[in-house]
């Protein structure tokens, strides 16, 4: 492990934050097979089976099946299954019913005889068959991990991507998204290489204003999968797609990229380079340059020569940090302990490389509901002291920014909080995340409307994030509180904890909201939960760590914990 030395006084050192054993966030916490009729919907793979048989089904359909499943014990409003499915996006109850529809199908039920899924009028949906659950003893290993098996698997203990039911309208402003670039140096271990040139790619295009660029987490739901162009580019919203290949080899790498109007079906260049892997990032410039010359002809080209962000010194430490986002997308403690290792020892080859502090920081940020055995206060203080080593070596880069405006959010310091947030999309207006990080910021410093506006941006600029999924519930249900909308912040904390059971932060929001709306008995039932999580949450935790900066937020907060029962 790198040691790392900050050149200011720091009230922590960034180092990797070692702990007891990975706690899952996702379904991996627990991995289960529900089995009924001859039928099996198996968590873990995705999968929906009959005797042994993968029976076909769209993800949405597959998320309608799981969430029922799961929720068996009671009825399933229709507001609960928009937020579990949709993430909160508008759809119409005709797309809800025929996903029902399609769900009822693939396990041998319909609409006269609701065997399976029934229908309460008014009400919601209920799964009514008997059912048993199992652990899936094929996961029951840790299976050992590299870079490119991670890679390979976008976004295992993520919920499965949903994908939008109608095609999506067209933005005002050149739309595209940038596909995963093929790896084809025949070594699998290879796969985060070209992840990493296709992730900078989108970087460099998302820093020109005058472009509208899907998320690299949406666009990476598309990885490995044969669909036609037109398709994807209707379930993005967008006009113009980006694909090509890599192969690397030594010191030499090969890249080949076409660019592609969907709607028009047309070609609009399709070009090979040969370079040095030295040359790799005036590499990564000639694409974003060539992109933005064949799709806005007007735009000087010699605007869009360099994207934003500076290149680092070392690409040994470039590597370093391509190898350590596949685990950093993976949501347990394990996963990012390995990230944090493959950044700091990016950051010891090269010690000004703003990037990879931005990077460690946002480990940190995301560990935050990870594991709650360690007190929030280190999260919070190692975050801050990496974004502000980012933004003092760069202060061009969102990633800096996002993490130092998430970690005053934190310390509720709502005012340089927003400003670094904002900084964030500014400097890279198709940064979902960073639409997300400021209605975190808007949610926790009192203007929770504004917050959720926010949030719409970040769906649309990344629609089938998987990622998203993850954070933007936790927005969400922040910003309802703040609201006083707590039947709707309870909807969201439920649909939050069937998908990551060991989610704290919803087992405490769910917790006081129940307990405010007078459910007495299911607020104390929420809190035993949320203690064995959060063994040390106490009414002082309220007064120091609760991101709420106004104090009537605060004050709720804690009359909620009294009411389930919270007495320390």
């Amino acid at each position: 492990m790198v040691s790392l030395v900050l050149p200011r006084s720091s009230s922590s050192d960034l180092r990797r934050l070692s702990g007891a054993g990975p706690v899952g966030a996702g379904i991996v916490g627990r991995d289960l097979i529900f089995r009924f009729a001859g039928y099996e919907i198996d968590l873990v793979r995705q999968e929906v089976r009959r005797d042994g048989a993968v029976v076909p089904v769209e993800p949405q359909v597959f998320d309608v099946l799981a969430y029922l499943v799961q929720n068996r014990d009671r009825i399933v409003s229709k507001d609960e299954l928009f937020e579990s499915v949709w993430q909160g996006r508008i759809v119409s109850d005709a797309a809800l019913n025929s996903r029902i529809s399609a769900a009822r199908r693939a396990v041998g039920d319909d609409g006269a005889a609701q065997a399976v899924i029934r229908t309460v009028h008014k009400r919601g949906f209920r799964f009514v068959q008997d059912v048993s659950a199992d652990h899936d003893p094929s996961s029951g290993e840790m299976k050992e991990s590299t870079p490119g098996r991670i890679a390979s698997e976008y976004a295992p203990a993520l919920a499965p991507a949903a994908a939008p039911a109608e095609p999506l309208p067209l933005p005002s402003k050149p739309s595209i998204a940038v596909l995963p670039f093929e790896n084809m140096s025949g070594d699998p271990e290879q796969d985060y290489f070209a992840d990493g040139l296709t992730e900078d790619i989108i970087t460099g295009l998302s820093q020109q204003q005058w472009f509208f660029v899907i998320a690299r987490n949406s666009s990476f739901t598309y990885k490995g999968e044969a669909m036609d162009v037109r398709q994807i580019a209707g379930q993005l919203g967008v006009r113009y797609i980006l694909e090509g290949s890599v192969r690397k080899s030594a010191s030499r790498v090969r890249v080949t990229g076409q660019l592609i109007d969907a709607t028009a079906g047309n070609h609009l260049w399709a070009e090979r380079y040969d370079r040095e892997l030295s040359d790799i990032f005036e590499l990564q410039d000639e694409i974003t340059t060539r992109v933005v010359g064949s799709v806005s002809p007007q735009i000087l080209i010699a605007e869009a020569a360099r994207v934003r962000r500076k290149t680092p010194q070392s690409v040994e430490a470039w590597d370093l940090v391509m190898q350590a986002l596949p685990y950093m997308w993976r949501m347990t403690t394990e996963d990012h302990g390995r990230a944090q290792d493959l950044l700091l020892e990016a950051i010891g080859l090269d010690p000004e490389y703003a990037h990879a502090y931005a990077m460690l920081g946002w480990t940190y940020i995301t560990m935050f509901n990870l594991d709650t055995g360690r007190p929030i206060h280190e999260f919070t203080e190692r975050a801050l002291d990496a974004g502000t080593r980012a933004v003092e070596l760069d202060d061009q880069d969102p990633w800096a920014h996002l993490v130092l405006g998430l970690a005053h959010a934190r310390r509720r310091r709502p005012k340089p909080a927003l400003m670094h947030l904002s900084k964030a999309i500014e400097l890279n207006p198709s940064f979902a995340l960073g639409h997300a990080g400021l209605g975190y910021g808007l949610a926790a410093g009192g203007d929770p409307e504004r917050g959720l506006e926010a949030l719409e941006q970040a769906h649309r600029l990344s629609p089938r994030d998987p990622f998203l999924a993850i954070y933007a519930p936790t927005v969400r249900y922040m910003a309802l509180f703040a609201l006083g909308r707590y039947e709707e912040s309870v909807s969201v904390c439920r649909s939050t904890i069937a998908r990551h059971p060991k989610h704290a932060g919803a087992w405490r929001l769910l917790t006081v909201s129940l307990a405010l709306l007078g459910k007495t008995e299911e607020a104390k039932a929420a809190l035993t939960q949320t203690l064995t999580l959060q063994p040390d949450l106490s009414l002082a935790h309220v007064e120091n760590n609760n991101i709420y900066a106004e104090p009537a937020d605060r004050e709720r907060f804690r009359e909620g914990l009294l009411k389930a029962g919270l007495n320390r």
